[in-house]
């Protein structure tokens, strides 16, 4: 093995270290980390150790720790050790025992790397090995993932600094080499039991597969190299797909209806358009029937929306303050770049606004429409070339361009306005005027109220 290791070294990972600076290695103490160590310090690799004690386990946490620390101690390793109380960092986080461990163990080495001048812009080296690659893609195919998800754990990632040098090595080639090095390690006993869905996939899953297809792990492993090269076509692909499609405006990304229409495979490429917005591959049928559904209709991520807005589908961030075009449920307060919007629903009686359609203070418009022709959800947004509306107490449509050109306002202040629209009608230029189709008429009782403050960003 330890032949091999080095060559695998030499060939993908020994450029990688600069002079006079170490690798970091996330040790635990078990079989895979600790082999792993050896075989670095076998091959002349200079390396720090780093250890998180999660204090999950008891004295069997300590004991790693305590390995840990001998195990450099004695091999002349410069050794980091960080003791967290990770119950309460779940407590805090609100997340699940493996992603907490998991952002506790990489946010402590990015701020060992960022503190510590030798270790700066050093690489950190895990101990993930080929049975942890094929668990990860077969986790990925039952959740449901697209192909770059099967391709399992990648052996460099750039972006993150980090390298996985034992993934072409099993699990049990590394512990047959444990032993007959007599390299002495720590077992967790969590690792026994199925309370996480990674060691069922280890305990139950695959050994009951390999009583059936017993070279289950190398036929699995064969495809992980398949996958990965297959990856690097189907991005290509993609690439070609998204630069015909993607047309991005700030922080919004705008792609043409009757183009996504017609992409194909259809399926496929919405997913690559919506995936980097934190939508799952479950919303796919949905964000495909919003290709035909009606203007101002929408579907949303935890971060996004995708908006239905005429000719266009508009993926924009759920925080109003960075979208361009936003989408209004119900009435209520929103901020945006040019200020905050309140809609409000009243009774026409309501003697505070009788000023009706012209009422304006110093530092607020207030507009009152006819809530009968409003129907909701709205679209705020920024006004562009081409729209018109019908300017109150005009019986003829007019273009947004005309109307600010006639009210003599300057290149930036027409880049400052908005409006809102109702159906594929403009109901408002914020600020300036209603659309003489929403004017409040002698049978209205109930009216929307829109208040529009600029400049008033919540802070």
């Amino acid at each position: 093995m330890l032949t091999r290791f080095q060559q695998h070294w030499n060939e993908h990972f020994a450029g990688l270290q600069k002079p006079a600076q170490p690798f970091l290695l996330a040790m635990s103490g078990g079989a895979d980390s600790t082999v792993l160590a050896v075989l670095l310090k076998s091959i002349g690799v200079a390396f720090n150790v780093a250890h998180v004690n999660y204090q999950l386990r008891g004295e069997e946490s300590n004991r790693d720790e305590a390995f840990v620390s001998s195990f450099c101690s004695n091999h002349a390793i410069p050794c980091w050790i960080k003791r967290v109380d990770t119950i309460q960092y779940k407590t805090d986080t609100g997340l699940s025992t493996q992603v907490a461990a998991r952002k506790i163990r990489y946010d402590w080495f990015d701020q060992l790397r960022k503190e510590n001048a030798a270790l700066a812009g050093s690489w950190v080296i895990t101990a993930h090995h080929a049975n942890d690659a094929i668990e990860t893609s077969a986790m990925h195919f039952f959740r449901g993932t697209g192909l770059e998800g099967l391709k399992g754990i990648v052996a460099v990632h750039r972006e993150k600094k980090i390298i996985r040098p034992l993934l072409p090595f099993l699990k049990e080639e590394i512990e047959a080499f444990a032993i007959g090095q007599s390299i002495a390690f720590v077992k967790d006993s969590s690792n026994d039991t199925d309370d996480y869905t990674r060691n069922y996939f280890r305990n139950q899953l695959i050994p009951s597969v390999k009583k059936v297809f017993p070279g289950v792990e190398q036929n699995l492993l064969a495809n992980l190299t398949r996958f990965t090269e297959a990856t690097e076509l189907y991005k290509q692909a993609v690439i070609g797909h998204l630069k015909k499609l993607l047309h991005w405006k700030g922080k919004e990304c705008h792609v043409p209806v009757m183009l996504w229409q017609k992409a194909n495979p259809l399926h496929t490429i919405t997913w690559e358009i919506i995936s980097p917005f934190e939508f799952t591959a479950n919303q796919i049928p949905e964000v495909i029937k919003l290709l035909t559904a009606a203007n101002s209709s929408y579907i949303q991520s935890a971060t996004h929306r995708i908006i239905r807005n005429r000719s266009w589908m508009i993926i924009a961030p759920l925080a109003s303050e960075e979208a361009v075009n936003i989408v209004i449920d119900k009435p209520g307060v929103i901020h945006f770049s040019e200020g905050k919007l309140e809609l409000s629903l009243r009774n026409k009686s309501d003697a505070s606004l009788s000023s009706a359609n012209s009422g304006r203070d110093a530092e607020a418009s207030i507009e009152l429409l006819d809530a009968r022709a409003v129907k909701f959800p709205l679209l705020l947004r920024k006004w562009k070339t081409g729209d018109y509306f019908y300017p109150l107490g005009m019986g003829k449509k007019k273009k947004i361009a005309k109307f600010l050109m006639d009210l003599k306002l300057s290149k930036t202040e027409k880049e400052k306005i908005w409006i809102l629209e109702s159906e594929n009608k403009i109901m408002v230029v914020l600020g300036k005027r209603i659309d003489h189709r929403f004017r409040c008429l002698e049978g209205t009782t109930q009216q929307l109220a829109i208040t529009f403050t600029a400049g008033s960003n919540p802070t």
